[in-house]
């Protein structure tokens, strides 16, 4: 119950890592506004999650790159908490093509979603973690935005903004008590990579040294450290999830 008394903000909560999440910082006491775009997705979870724990799971369906809608989040979760401890920004997206092939629309939409809205919503939360002089903001980022990868240019950029958008935050956040720190997940068990298939997913394993996929949860694990005072002298760190991935 490391997060107990705490109130949190995790953005992409309907699948994948989001989920593990949501369900590891429920498991530790939380009380979680909970982000999905499609409207009723997290309905049950949330209602089972709140009973099983004895805590409040709170659906917040909304796209990332909504600007209205994310200021309006920030506003009812002032309203109703007057605090926000934790902040996980883990809603993004992976579309790419070989250079050469790379269109304006698919780097807008990369960058709006993965960066963009990375930005604005810590925009939001620092100015409620700034008035507690506390809080601890988590971004996921990606081994491709700390390797880099063939084939994903783009996403690897984004991934690699995130990454030194937390290092400069960290910097400028930290005279705050506000603490910013990612995660750079490797190749994950999600339904992110199934679009690769089977044969695809088999050559990744192959760079991987522990021999297999990650699990949401190991990430999840991750969050939770970085999420709680157990982590309370870390800032401006990449923290790599990928069982010694070699790219």
């Amino acid at each position: 119950m490391v997060l107990k008394g705490k109130v949190a903000f995790i953005t992409g909560c309907n699948r994948g890592i989001g989920k593990a999440i949501l369900e590891k910082f429920a498991e530790n006491g939380a009380t979680v506004y909970a982000n999905a775009r499609s409207v009723g997705c997290l309905d049950s979870i949330s209602q089972e999650l709140s009973e099983k724990y004895m805590t409040s799971i709170i659906p917040a369906y909304f796209d990332v790159t909504d600007k209205v809608a994310i200021r309006g989040c920030f506003v009812k979760i002032l309203d109703e908490q007057n605090r926000l401890d934790i902040l996980v920004n883990n809603a993004g997206i992976m579309k790419d093509a070989l250079l050469g092939m790379i269109d304006y629309e698919l780097m807008h939409d990369v960058f709006n979603t993965n960066v963009f809205s990375v930005i604005n919503i810590i925009q939001y939360a620092y100015k409620i973690m700034r008035r507690q002089k506390s809080g601890s903001i988590i971004n996921i980022a990606s081994i491709a935005g700390v390797e880099g990868s063939p084939g994903q240019a783009v996403y690897s950029a984004s991934k690699g903004a995130v990454i030194s958008l937390t290092k400069s935050l960290s910097k400028e956040l930290g005279v705050h008590g506000i603490r910013v720190n990612a995660i750079a997940p490797g190749i994950i068990d999600t339904d992110l990579i199934k679009p690769l298939g089977p044969a695809k997913i088999e050559d990744n394993i192959k760079n991987v040294v522990l021999g297999r996929l990650g699990k949401p949860d190991e990430v999840a694990d991750a969050a939770l450290f970085l999420a709680s005072d157990l982590s309370s002298y870390i800032s401006g760190q990449v923290l790599v999830v990928d069982g010694k991935t070699i790219i």
